[in-house]
């Protein structure tokens, strides 16, 4: 089992946690927030964001919603937070919802959940509207997080904290009381897909609190570190690492106002972490490198990180003298990026640790609460997701000859179970308490883990031998000019998969590096940089046919592609 690399707060439900970061960095900022006025903050301390958490979780439970499930829905935001933890530490279930989805499956998924109040912002008015006149929900709550004023049928969450302080100070100690059942159902998260494929994913305290306590023992953060919450909050990943782990730390929490937003957001709050997924990284690496290739420093910066690399290995960092007007442009205190939710491009995490932002790795589902592996100061290797958490024990199940085979995980972080379905929670927890991932992967004989590809993704040929798209997808995201790719199978009339790729370039980039705009001439570049790449792989991964386009494709809120709607929206052009 790996040892923790660091020590640790030891917590026995999320309640706790809070108790404990609220006491212990008390005078602390926990949020910063930007106000109307420009380049002015309001800095909300760790006892004001209790405060607040006590006063809505004590009025909840006065409106009768004790042991009730309560939904959340909204961009990220202070309140959103407020809401998740007045709910599931102390009063009932939370369930955050995607702001991404339509309208029906909001519905949808209101309904099978079975809600009786809801957190929501004003982007949401016309679907809460419809289903109060509706009355097909178990709702009777509707609360707006944006009303100064309640209206008949809608509740200020203003007003409820207003109310809920007045409670407390009359010596209302139902919430503060509320005692805590660590093992049972606390938090139910929709999987992402449709409608009718989302499975409700059942959580408890101890599930996230282990994984809590995981990641402090793996991953240093300290009360001077300040995260940019990026990530959709409803996502497991940002919801326990860019939420509920900063708090327990003591950190300081700020917003991105958007994609656009990151390079002045990181430099405006002092940003020092960043948990995000691949692509965005990704994409910050390039236009470092393009912004110092602009400059006429590609070799020198090269070089430097040649030599910066060579003294990291006895001990010497010089990473800040050598890359600081790199690092300055980029935001002054930035120090740790952590990836997660697909597979990070090795070059990325070299780039990055090199010029002086730790980058690690990591791995995990929503099922696991969420995160299973990932790499630390002590435990890393550059490809992989790390090792195994502390906590958890995994192996490789059903191997092939090179290995590979179902990452498989066993542990306290493993979700109770699918809401309202054993059938999906027998398929994927067998009756030892293996989670089956669905994620192909091996193990070093260091204990490192490599993803090399989703189960259901490989593209198996008639000769038995496998294609796993995500390792192409890396290499074809690396030619100049490319955002992103998309690798699938396309029956041909041998029976047998043609590899072909989608692959989205960006105009600008395909004008200034290669001189071209018109796109027959950009398909037939790319074209020879795909037949180059050819030739470093073996011929059944050949990549033989591809598609161009200016148009991104299509994701879930975390930037995952949607790979069934890629395959139908192609299918149909053909």
């Amino acid at each position: 089992m790996r040892e923790a690399v660091h020590e640790y707060e030891k917590f026995t439900d999320i309640k706790d946690m809070l108790n404990k970061s609220a006491e212990k960095f008390s005078d602390k900022t926990a949020y910063i927030l930007k106000t109307k006025e420009d380049g002015k903050f309001k800095e909300i301390k760790y006892k004001e964001f209790k405060k607040d958490i006590d006063a809505l979780g004590t009025v909840l439970i006065n409106l009768g919603l004790k042991n009730k499930r309560i939904a959340i829905i909204g961009d990220n935001r202070y309140e959103w937070g407020v809401c998740y933890l007045a709910t599931v530490a102390g009063t009932g279930v939370v369930v955050p919802l995607d702001k991404a989805l339509p309208n029906n499956e909001i519905e949808s998924l209101i309904i099978r959940s079975e809600v009786e109040a809801i957190f929501y912002t004003n982007k949401y008015d016309e679907i809460m509207n419809e289903l109060k006149n509706k009355k097909n929900t178990n709702l009777k709550y509707f609360i707006s997080m944006d009303k100064e004023e309640s209206t008949e049928g809608i509740i200020s969450y203003k007003r409820l904290i207003e109310k809920g302080k007045e409670q407390l100070e009359n010596e209302d100690r139902k919430f503060l009381d509320a005692e805590i059942n660590t093992t049972e159902m606390s938090i139910m998260l929709f999987t992402s897909g449709t409608t009718s494929q989302s499975k409700a994913v059942m959580l408890s305290h101890k599930n996230i609190v282990s994984n809590l306590m995981d990641i402090a023992a793996t991953i240093y953060v300290g009360e001077n570190d300040r995260f940019l919450s990026f990530l959709p909050l409803h996502h497991t990943f940002e919801c326990t690492v860019g939420f509920l782990y900063p708090i327990s730390k003591g950190s300081s929490i700020a917003f991105c106002e958007g994609l656009r937003h990151i390079a002045e957001n990181i430099k405006e709050y002092d940003i020092t972490v960043m948990i995000s997924v691949p692509v965005l990284f990704e994409g910050i690496c390039k236009k470092v490198l393009k912004a110092i290739e602009a400059q006429g420093k590609l070799k020198t910066v090269k070089l430097g990180q040649k030599i910066s690399n060579t003294l990291l290995k006895v001990g010497i960092d010089v990473r800040k003298k050598l890359f600081g007007q790199i690092l300055e442009n980029l935001g002054p205190k930035l120090r740790l990026f952590v990836a997660g939710g697909a597979a990070l491009d090795p070059e990325t995490e070299k780039i990055f640790n090199s010029l002086g932002i730790t980058t690690y790795q990591g791995y995990g589902l929503t099922e696991t609460s969420p995160v299973i592996a990932a790499e630390d100061d002590k435990y890393r290797r550059i490809g992989s997701i790390g090792k195994t958490f502390p906590s958890l024990e995994t192996k490789i199940v059903n191997q092939n000859e090179e290995g590979i085979g179902e990452l498989i995980v066993k542990g306290p972080t493993v979700m109770l179970g699918y809401y309202n379905n054993e059938e999906a929670t027998r398929e994927c927890i067998d009756e030892d308490g293996w989670f089956h991932t669905g994620d192909l992967a091996k193990i070093d004989k260091d204990g490192f883990i490599f993803i090399t590809g989703r189960k259901k993704y490989v593209i198996v040929l008639k000769n038995g031998k496998n294609i796993y798209p995500e390792e192409l997808e890396i290499l074809v995201n690396k030619i100049a000019g490319v955002t992103e790719s998309f690798v699938y199978g396309k029956p041909d009339e041998k029976s047998d998969f043609k590899i072909c790729a989608k692959i989205v370039y960006d105009k600008e980039l395909m004008k200034d590096i290669y001189g071209l705009q018109d796109e027959e001439q950009i398909k037939e570049k790319l074209w020879q940089e795909v037949k180059l790449l050819n030739r470093t792989m073996p011929a059944y991964k050949y990549i033989k046919d591809i598609i161009v386009t200016e148009e991104e494709l299509i994701k879930t809120t975390t930037r995952k592609i949607k790979r069934h709607e890629e395959i139908k929206k192609i299918e149909v052009r053909n």
